[in-house]
């Protein structure tokens, strides 16, 4: 919790900017390795974020790394796979049986979520700082490199400033603290963008998550598919999380109002799931989704870019908070090395791996996703996929696979070996 006697001018050996999934993960494992962490959030817990709430098994190995407890007992709702629906052909898919990741997936919704995980940090060591709007980079005049922040923190708005040699990015996809250090978004990127509300529902309690991939266009009395998907997801609470994503590469992307878009999906449900404006338990909301590294340097004079702020979400999926939990991780473990070299171009050193790091990773993989937005950003594919792909359930265990990035790295089956190639030979961008 934020210290009323705070003072004015405070020091760490890191300060990360933001508390959601990306600056608790990263706070964490840097607490957990004996560093002096500030995380420094605009909000107060526990507060609210635009998301499906649904999690695949990726996040779900994230969060029991964390020493999370993910028990239905605690309040988590476990899902078996994915129910896909389109085409007229209704599928469901387990997740898949792996060395590398659980075989279920949690739903939460992102306030509480949010809350365990930095309650965790805490936990862990890290020193939390609530209402605390970061306004800037405090520079080192002589070499340019960030040595710190200045905020506004409490009802107040109290200036203050924090220094440390080096602080994490994890403010999200607008980032302005990466937007001050000259960092933008590079545009040859995808982005998206979801909308989602909450319905009580009978079909609160559902052990799939629920994916719709028949979206549409219908201006002008025409019918074009949309590259994204619908989604379903029971909240085990009384509700339905019942929200769309779609990809910038539809030519309808910046002329459609996705909260009309939505609401007419929503009006060709089954009357009796109760996805009617009368049963809506919040208003619509929407948020941006930046994709496959579309802000680089993910280092750069003593700042390192996690999460949103690094444009870590899967284009394949629309997935954020595994790769934003996994890149906290990662740049923790960076930093953690890096603290113990013994001269600063040694610290330097080991820091101006972390690019690399990502690039390997993610590289090749997110090259792929790039290949397939453009791909599905063409209304006949998206369709044609749609309409034959789901008739063929070997096709579709690949699929999920692919599309959620839940391989063996070693081994595995002749799927996990086809995509893990794939992966490797595309260009590491």
């Amino acid at each position: 919790m934020t210290k009323p006697d705070s003072p004015v001018e405070s020091t760490a050996d890191v300060i990360v900017v933001g508390a959601g999934p990306a600056g608790s993960t990263t706070a964490y494992y840097l607490a957990q390795a004996g560093l002096d962490v500030l995380l420094l959030e605009k909000t107060e817990f526990p507060r609210e974020k635009v998301c499906g709430d649904g999690l695949t098994p990726r996040a779900t190995k994230q969060l029991v790394d964390m020493g999370i407890d993910v028990s239905t007992d605690n309040g988590w709702l476990h899902n078996k796979g994915l129910r896909i629906i389109g085409g007229g052909v209704r599928l469901e898919l387990d997740w898949p049986e792996l060395s590398s990741f659980p075989d279920y997936g949690l739903v939460r919704k992102r306030a509480d979520f949010d809350e365990l995980l930095v309650r965790q940090a805490e936990k862990a060591g890290a020193r939390l700082y609530e209402r605390c709007n970061v306004s800037g980079p405090v520079l080192d005049d002589r070499t340019g490199r960030i040595v710190g922040v200045t905020a506004k923190l409490g009802e107040d708005k109290r200036a203050v400033t924090f220094r440390a040699p080096l602080v994490v990015a994890a403010d999200g996809n607008s980032t302005r603290l990466s937007l001050a250090m000259g960092l933008h978004r590079r545009e040859d990127r995808p982005m998206g963008v979801a909308y989602r509300t909450y319905f009580t529902s009978p079909r609160h309690n559902d052990d799939y998550l629920e994916s719709w991939l028949e979206l549409w266009d219908t201006r002008n009395g025409g019918k074009q598919q949309l590259p994204g998907y619908g989604w379903v997801f029971g909240m085990g609470d009384g509700t339905s999380n019942v929200g769309l994503g779609i990809l910038n590469s539809s030519p309808a992307f910046g002329e459609l109002d996705w909260r009309d878009v939505l609401k007419a999906w929503c009006a060709g449900m089954p009357e009796e799931w109760g996805y009617t404006p009368e049963n809506m338990t919040d208003p619509i909301r929407g948020a941006a989704l930046p994709m496959a590294f579309n802000r680089q340097p993910h280092y750069t004079r003593g700042l390192l870019l996690v999460g949103d702020a690094g444009g870590m979400v899967n284009p394949f999926n629309g997935e954020g908070i595994a790769y934003a939990m996994e890149s906290g991780q990662l740049a923790a473990g960076v930093i953690v090395q890096a603290h113990a070299r013994l001269t600063p171009a040694g610290r330097e050193r080991a820091l101006e791996a972390y690019p690399r790091v990502l690039k390997d990773v993610y590289g090749g993989y997110y090259t792929l996703g790039r290949a397939f937005v453009k791909l599905i950003g063409n209304p006949k594919i998206m369709q044609l996929a749609t309409q034959r792909g789901l008739t063929h359930p070997m096709l579709m265990k690949f699929t999920l696979k692919m599309l959620a990035n839940l391989t063996d790295p070693q081994g595995g089956d002749a799927m996990d070996r086809i995509i893990n190639g794939l992966a490797k030979v595309a260009p590491n961008a």
